[in-house]
This record gives C-alpha cells, structure tokens and sequence, in this order.
C-alpha cells in the first residue's frame, strides 16, 4: 500500500486537510513575515519594541486566522461571498459616519486593541463577489453589456466610498483588482479598451479641474502628483519623502551597509521608515541582494497560487485564487513603485513586511481562502 493510500484510507478527514495545506506557500509567508520583523527590529534601533513585538503577534493571530479558513470547504466561502461583501460596504458606510481620524483620513475604526481599517478587507471581498457572480454566470453571457454592467457597479460602490476617505491609493487598487478578475473571467477586451480611454480622459479632466471649485482631487494629492512628476522641485516639502527614499536606496549598493547600519534610517532621514517607506530600509542595509530576495519570495508566492488557480477544476476557486494573487502583487508593485520614484506616493503598504495589523490580518484571511481551494480541490 503507498503512502498516500494508506492516508486516505486510515488518516482522518482533518488530519488529511492539514496534510494537503499548500505547505511551501505557508513558508513563502513566513519568510516575507520574518523579513518584516527583522527590519521593524532594525528601525527600533534594535528592539523588539514597539514594533517588531506587535507585527509578530499580528502574524500569530493571522495564520490562526489563515489555517481556520483553510479548513472551511470553500464552497461555503463562495456562498458567504455576498455576505462578506454587504459587510465590508457597512463598514466603509461605518467609517464615513464614526471613523477615527489619523494622518488627515479617516478611515479606521479603533477597537481598542487594533486599529481596522475596512478598505483592506474590501479588496478582498471584492474578488470574492466576482469570482462567485463569474462562477454562477453561464460562459455565453460573460461579455454581454448588461452582464458586465454588474460587476462593474460593485467594484464602484466601494471605489466610491474609499475616494471619500479619502484614499485614493487603495481605489486604484479596487479598480484594478476587480478589473483583472473580469478579464481572467472571459469578458471581452474591448471593454477594457473604452476602460483605458475613460481613464486617459479623467487623468485629463483631474488636471483641467484643478484649481477650480469643482475639482476632482484633493490639493494635498495634486502636491502628491507634483511631486512624482519633479521631486527636486520641493526636497524639504512636498518631495522629501521620494528625495530621501532614492538616497537611502542608492546608497545601499549592491550588497547594503549591514544590518542596522543604515546612515538615512538611523539618523530619522527617513520617514515612515515602518511602514510605507520599509522597503528603502531593507535596501539601504542589505543593498540590492537584500531588495531581489524579497520580490523573488514575492514571486514564489504568487508563482504558487497560479499553479493553484490553472490546477483546480472549480471556477470559483480558480478566480478566487487568481484575484487574491494579483491584489498580492498590485500591493507590492505599487510600493515598490512608489519609494523608487516609478509612481506617486500613494499610501500603499509593503505587504506582510509593513507595520500594521489590518494589512496583515486581512492579507492573511486571503491566503487561507487561497489554501481553502488548494485543499478542497477535487483530486
């Protein structure tokens, strides 16, 4: 008898499913994780306090958190979709009206033992709506316009909501999200072509409106634009975040000045050296090396839930899978971007490696939906 006869046959249905967790995966994110930690050490000037110690506790709670929803068969998540979906939109609604401030937004609500900001859990609640309305969707009426017309509403209630915030980053980041589900779903590109145009057009009216009583951004966020487009037109101001963070790049080199060693983290050059700007931490002490390893774990990552996806004969966990993969990879992208100068300063974080528990948390709960498919596939 082999082995895997003998598990079948004698191994409880459980302990079966723990066997049959992505396990490389789970080790993909430790790394990711054990990275973060390492770097929030560092920029506490070499304490596990006040950062490190939190994220780890955040990251315990959160494979918990992972492993439970692994366990759940994943056709309860498709039937749970619309449900977790109307929640978060309460959510959002919750902060607008009660939402603790911070930083000029408002888009947390404070339980006490952690601050939960709901746009994080949107993005992945978003995917899981479509990947259900796509699953139940006959293939035949996937590009036609009343049929598109749906998804697309859903994606915009939330977009709605976060601009409100406002949080522009992270309505991107809805828009592109759900945009990529309902491409992996068959519907014609065509759409995405008119899609494109409109966005050409609304990049063109968001600078026509500027400075008028109408305008479609924020002052704040046009600076934010400003500065992208010419850092050096404001090194002490509006450009000092990108100015620092391409010096403390560069001046990693190819393998960094050694741990803890960084001259732009330890002399508070930097700032928001924890959270969005991390990843210029990272680069200045461990240089290039340091930087290509994490996006080559990041690359696994998602290099694993592909191979998921294109594995699993149900529809609904094929896309599940692959939305989550790309939210995972627009978080990275995007801040990657960002502290290089590629994109605006956008308020993205660095995921499983930034300090923040919503991130962390939500990010987490993702990735067991992704294992919940893994395990539950037919075999």
């Amino acid at each position: 008898m082999s082995y895997l006869e003998y598990t079948v046959k004698y191994v409880p249905s459980g302990a079966r499913k723990i066997l049959y967790l992505n396990w490389p995966l789970v080790l993909l994110l430790t790394a990711a994780a054990g990275i973060g930690f390492l770097m929030l050490y560092s920029v506490a000037g070499g304490s596990l306090r006040p950062y490190a110690w939190a994220q780890m506790i955040r990251f315990a709670m959160g494979m918990t958190a992972m492993f439970i929803v692994a366990m759940i068969p994943i056709w309860f998540w498709r039937n749970m979709a619309a449900v977790a979906y109307g929640l978060s939109i309460l959510l959002l609604i919750f902060v607008e009206l009660f939402g603790a401030v911070g930083m000029g937004a408002q888009r947390w609500i404070d339980l006490g033992f952690i601050r939960l900001q709901p746009s994080e859990l949107t993005k992945i609640t978003v995917v899981m709506l479509l990947a259900a309305y796509y699953d139940m969707l006959p293939v035949t009426k996937v590009s036609r316009p009343l049929w598109v017309l749906v998804p697309l509403l859903l994606i915009l209630v939330p977009v709605a909501l976060v601009l409100k915030q406002p949080d522009l980053g992270t309505a991107l980041l809805l828009m592109i999200g759900g945009g990529a589900v309902m491409f992996m779903a068959g519907v014609h590109w065509a759409y995405f072509g008119v899609v494109i145009a409109s966005g050409i057009g609304m990049i063109a009216a968001v600078f026509q409106t500027r400075g008028t009583e109408w305008q479609l951004l924020k002052d704040y966020q046009y600076k934010r634009i400003d500065t992208f487009l010419d850092p050096s037109s404001d090194p002490l101001g509006a450009g000092y975040h990108i100015t620092q963070s391409k010096i403390a790049l560069g001046s990693g080199g190819w393998t960094g000045k050694g741990f803890m060693q960084g001259t732009q983290t330890r002399l508070n050059f930097l700032p928001e050296k924890h959270t969005d700007f991390i990843f210029t931490t990272l680069a200045e002490e461990f240089g290039f090396l340091g930087g290509i390893s994490l996006l080559t774990i990041y690359g696994l990552i998602i290099a694993f839930c592909i191979a998921t996806a294109l594995s699993n004969r149900d529809r609904f966990s094929s896309l599940l899978t692959l939305g989550i993969a790309m939210t995972f990879f627009l978080f990275f992208a995007v801040n990657m971007s960002m502290v290089m100068g590629l994109a605006p300063v956008v308020g993205v974080p660095l995921p499983l490696v930034s300090y923040g528990g919503s991130a962390m948390l939500v990010l987490l709960v993702a990735f067991g939906l992704v294992q919940s498919a893994h395990v539950h596939k037919a075999r």
